[in-house]
C-alpha cells in the first residue's frame, strides 16, 4: 500500500453475470469528466476510432472498415484511458521540487498517475535526493555521451513499450543497430512472445490470421485464458454480431468473468432496456494451466470421431496437401489418459465430450487467447495444441477460421513489424543495412528478462525506455528495482508519472513525450502516425488537442536528435529530415519491411489497408515449407499441498501497469485492491475464513522466500487449485527466472503460492 492511500475500504459483493450496459457508459463518462472538460471530452471521443481521428490507446483490437463504424466507436476502458492521457492535471518543476524520490517511492501506483501530465525534462543527478530541471539540448548531450563512454553497445537497453507508433520504433531500432546493438527488449516479451514463438514453429508466422469478418462469421469461436469485458471490451461487440449471426462461443477460464457470460450493449435497444446477449454458450471451468490438456483431449476426441465414420471428420486433403507430422502427432495423442486429463482439467468428461460435438457441427472455427496461455511454463507448448486442433479439420486460410492471439497493447504487434524484436530475421537486418548503408549487428540481443539479469550482473549501464512502466511490468520486483537501481543512467521517455521514474539509476532523466491525443506540429507541417493492430490493420492516427506543455517533445523528436548526438554523421541518416516529415520515415519502411509497399498513399487511403498473411494464402515458412503438427508432452500443473497456483491479473479499473481506481466492479471488489480470490473449497481445505488477512508466499525452486504482505481473502467462484490477485502487487511473486519454455515470458499465470494468516 502507498502512503497515500491510508486503510483500505474493502466491500465485497457477488460478481456480476454481465458486462458494459448503462453502468458502463456512465463509470466511462464520470471518470473522463473528472479528467477532461466536457468539451475536450465530446472532441476526444468523437474522434476515438474513426477513420481521421486517433487510435486508442487501450487495446490492439481492430475497428473494422470505416463505412461500419459507430459515431461512438469506444468502450469504457478506452475512454477511460484517452481521458487519462488527455487530463487537465499537470505534473511541473514545481512538483519535483516539492517531492523527493524517496518520498514518490512511497506513493501508489494509482496516486502517481493521478498527478497528470509531465511538463519538462528532468533530471535526477548523482547523489541527489530531487529531480530537477534540465534543458532538452543539456539531456540530450548527457545520453549521448553516456552511450559512447560505455565499453560496448551491448551494455545499453533499448526498451519499448506498445504505444510507441510505427515510425518511431521504426527510428529506435534503426538508431539501436546503428549504435551497434540488438539489445530491444520490449512488453512483447512479457505477454505474447509465447504467440510469435509458437505460431512461427508452427505456421511460419508468428501473427493471427483473421480478420474481424472471420470473427463475425465464424460457426464457433473459443475465447480462452482471456477477459475481454475488462482487458478489450470492444472484442465483446465482435462476438455478439458473431451470436446473432448464428456462430456459437466457448470461453475457457478458471474465473467466470462478465463479459463472458452476458453482454449489454450500451449502444443497442437490447443492451439498454434488455437483457443484451448471452456471449458463452459453453463456459468451461479449466484449472490454470489445464488448457493444453483440454485441447489434447478435444484433439483426442476429434481422432477417434474420425475412426468412427472415416472421412467425415478431419480434413485429409488439407493434412497431406498443407501439414506435415501428423502421423507423429497422432500417435502421442492416442496415449492420452482420461484420468489425467479429468485431473488436468478439472473439466468434467461429458462437458469436454459437449465441446467436442460443437466442434464437429462448426464448420468454421477460430481459436482466441491472451495471456492466460502464454504466461504459462507451457504456454507455447499450448498454443501449438491449439494450432494442432485447427488444423485437423482445415481450421486455416478459410473465411470464418484460423488462430486469433490477442494483444493488449495498441500498437506491439507493430512494434515487432517495425524491427522491436531482439533477434530480428537476417533478411530484416540485410534490407536495413542496404536501405541505410551500414551493417547492423547479427548477434542476438537481451530481451526483457535477459536485460533484468544484465543489468543485476553489471554487464548492462544504461536503460533507456520509450513508454510503459518496465518496472512495474516485469517479474521479481525487488529484483528488477535493484537491478535499474545499479545503471549509471537510467531515460524514461514518459507521458506521465508511474513507479519506473522512482526507481532510477544513479542518473536519471524523464524525457516529456507527446501523448496519443496530442497534436504533432513539425517544421513540415502538421504529422501523423501509423499504428497496426491485432488484425495486421495498419491506419493512421491524428491527435486533435493542444499538447500537454510547449515543452515536450513527439517520440520521433526525441529518437532522432538523441540518434544524431550518438552517431553523428556515420552513417550518414537524414534523422533531422526524419524529425520534420514523418512521411520520410514511411517511405524508408516501404524499402525495408516486406507487405508495406506504397505505404504513404496506402495509408491515406481511410481505415489504411491489411498486411498479408502467408498463412492464408497456404504458404507456410516452416522449416518443411508446410503447416506443422507437433507432438506436446502432456502437463498437470498442480501446487503441493497447503499450497495454490495464482494468476495475476488486471481489474476492471485499470490499464496495464496503472490503476485508475482501487475497485473492480464486475468481480464485486470495491475499495481495495490488496486481496486474493480463492474457490470455497480451497479456503475449507486450508482451513482459513472468507475476509481473512494473509500474506501471499511464493515458492519457487531457488529458495527464496517472495512475499506479499497484507493481502485480504475473498471467497470467489474460481476453480478448486487456483487463485487470482491483481497485479503489478503481485509481480514481486514472479521468480526472474520461472519462464515459459521455448519464450522466456515470465510465467505471471503460474505461482505457487501458499497462504500465511497473519497474527
Amino acid at each position: 500500500m502507498g502512503a497515500d492511500e491510508g486503510a483500505d475500504r474493502l466491500s465485497v459483493r457477488p460478481p456480476k453475470g454481465w458486462a458494459a450496459g448503462v453502468p458502463g457508459v456512465a463509470h466511462a463518462l464520470e471518470y473522463a469528466l473528472g479528467q477532461m472538460s466536457p468539451a475536450t471530452t465530446a472532441r476526444t471521443l468523437l474522434a476515438l476510432n474513426q477513420a481521421d481521428g486517433l487510435d486508442c490507446p487501450g487495446c490492439a483490437w481492430p475497428e473494422g472498415s470505416p463505412d461500419k463504424r459507430h459515431i461512438n466507436e469506444y468502450c469504457e476502458n478506452g475512454t477511460k484511458h484517452i481521458a487519462d492521457e488527455a487530463t487537465r492535471r499537470r505534473v511541473t518543476p514545481e512538483f519535483f521540487a516539492e517531492h523527493s524520490v524517496a518520498d514518490l517511492d512511497g506513493r501508489s501506483d494509482q496516486w502517481l498517475n493521478q498527478r497528470g501530465r509531465l511538463t519538462e525534462p528532468m533530471i535526477k543527478r548523482p547523489g541527489a535526493t530531487h529531480y530537477a530541471p534540465v534543458g532538452w539540448a543539456e539531456a540530450l548531450a548527457l545520453v549521448a555521451a553516456e552511450l559512447r563512454a560505455l565499453d560496448s553497445p551491448d551494455e545499453a537497453l533499448f526498451y519499448t513499450s506498445g504505444r510507441l507508433n510505427n515510425e518511431a520504433a521504426f527510428l529506435l531500432q534503426l538508431f539501436a543497430r546503428a549504435y551497434g546493438t540488438n539489445n530491444l527488449p520490449d512488453c512483447s516479451n512479457m505477454c505474447h512472445e509465447s504467440s510469435g514463438t509458437a505460431l512461427i514453429q508452427t505456421l511460419g508466422v508468428g501473427k493471427g490470421s483473421v480478420s474481424l469478418d472471420d470473427i463475425h462469421g465464424a460457426d464457433l469461436v473459443f475465447v480462452v485464458g482471456q477477459n475481454p469485458g475488462t482487458n478489450h471490451p470492444r472484442m465483446l461487440s465482435a462476438l455478439e454480431q458473431t451470436k446473432r449471426n448464428g456462430g456459437r462461443v466457448v470461453a475457457v477460464n478458471p474465473l467466470p468473468e462478465a463479459g463472458l457470460m452476458r453482454f449489454k450493449h450500451p449502444q443497442k435497444a437490447r443492451g439498454v432496456l434488455g437483457r443484451g446477449t448471452a456471449i458463452a454458450d459453453e463456459f468451461v471451468p479449466i484449472r490454470a494451466g489445464g488448457d493444453l490438456a483440454l485441447f489434447q483431449a478435444l484433439n483426442l476426441l476429434l481422432l477417434e470421431a474420425e475412426d468412427a465414420a472415416p472421412g467425415t471428420v478431419l480434413d485429409a486433403a488439407f493434412i497431406e496437401a498443407h501439414t506435415s507430422g501428423f502421423t507423429e502427432f497422432a500417435e502421442g495423442i492416442r496415449k492420452l489418459s482420461w484420468d489425467d486429463v479429468l485431473a488436468a482439467t478439472g473439466v468434467p468428461r461429458d462437458q469436454i465430450e459437449r465441446v467436442s460435438a460443437m466442434v464437429l457441427q462448426a464448420k468454421s472455427v477460430i481459436v482466441c487467447w491472451a495471456m492466460g496461455i502464454t504466461q504459462h511454463r507451457h504456454g507455447v507448448a499450448t498454443i501449438r495444441e491449439m494450432v494442432n486442433f485447427l488444423l485437423l479439420r482445415g481450421n486455416l486460410g478459410r473465411p470464418g477460421a484460423g488462430v486469433c492471439p490477442v494483444r493488449g497493447h495498441s500498437n506491439v504487434q507493430g512494434d515487432r513489424t517495425m524491427g522491436i524484436n531482439e533477434k530480428p530475421p537476417r533478411a530484416f537486418l540485410d534490407a536495413l543495412g542496404a536501405e541505410f548503408g551500414f551493417t547492423p549487428p547479427h548477434e542476438h540481443g537481451m530481451d526483457t528478462v535477459e536485460a533484468i539479469r544484465a543489468m543485476r550482473d553489471g554487464r548492462a549501464k544504461v536503460f533507456l525506455g520509450v513508454g510503459g512502466n518496465f518496472v512495474r511490468a516485469t517479474p521479481d520486483s525487488a529484483v528488477t528495482e535493484a537491478a535499474l537501481r545499479s545503471c549509471r543512467l537510467t531515460v524514461q521517455i514518459s507521458t506521465k508519472l508511474n513507479r519506473s521514474h522512482t526507481v532510477c539509476g544513479d542518473t536519471a532523466l524523464i524525457l516529456p513525450t507527446l501523448g496519443r491525443s496530442d497534436r504533432d506540429v513539425q517544421a513540415g507541417g502538421v504529422q501523423f502516425f501509423t499504428v497496426e493492430d491485432s488484425m495486421s490493420e495498419v491506419h493512421a492516427s491524428r491527435g486533435r488537442l493542444a499538447p500537454a506543455s510547449p515543452h515536450l517533445l513527439s517520440e520521433v523528436a526525441i529518437i532522432g536528435r538523441l540518434a544524431r548526438l550518438t552517431l553523428g554523421d556515420e552513417p550518414a541518416i537524414p534523422w533531422a529530415d526524419f524529425e520534420s516529415d514523418y512521411s520520410l520515415i514511411r517511405d524508408r519502411i516501404a524499402r525495408v519491411v516486406p507487405g508495406f509497399a506504397d505505404f504513404n498513399a496506402r495509408v491515406a487511403v481511410p481505415g489504411g489497408f491489411v498486411l498479408p498473411n502467408p498463412v492464408n494464402s497456404y504458404e507456410f515458412r516452416t522449416s518443411t515449407g508446410k503447416a506443422l503438427f507437433t507432438r506436446n508432452a502432456f502437463v498437470d500443473l498442480r501446487a503441493p499441498e497447503g499450497h495454490l497456483i495464482l494468476q495475476t491479473l488486471r481489474s476492471h479499473d485499470q490499464w496495464n501497469t496503472i490503476p485508475y481506481t482501487s475497485n473492480d466492479r464486475y468481480r464485486g471488489i470495491k475499495g481495495s485492491r490488496r486481496v486474493v480470490l480463492v474457490s470455497p473449497d480451497d479456503l475449507a481445505a486450508l482451513g482459513i475464513a472468507d475476509g481473512s488477512l494473509v500474506d501471499l508466499v511464493g515458492v519457487w525452486t531457488d529458495g527464496v522466500e517472495r512475499r506479499a504482505p497484507g493481502f485480504t481473502v475473498v471467497s470467489y467462484p474460481t476453480t478448486p487449485g487456483s487463485a487470482a490477485s491483481y497485479y503489478p502487487e503481485t509481480n514481486v511473486l514472479v521468480p526472474l527466472d520461472s519462464v515459459a519454455e521455448g519464450s522466456n515470458t515470465p510465467t505471471s499465470k503460474d505461482v505457487v503460492v501458499r497462504l500465511e494468516p497473519v497474527g
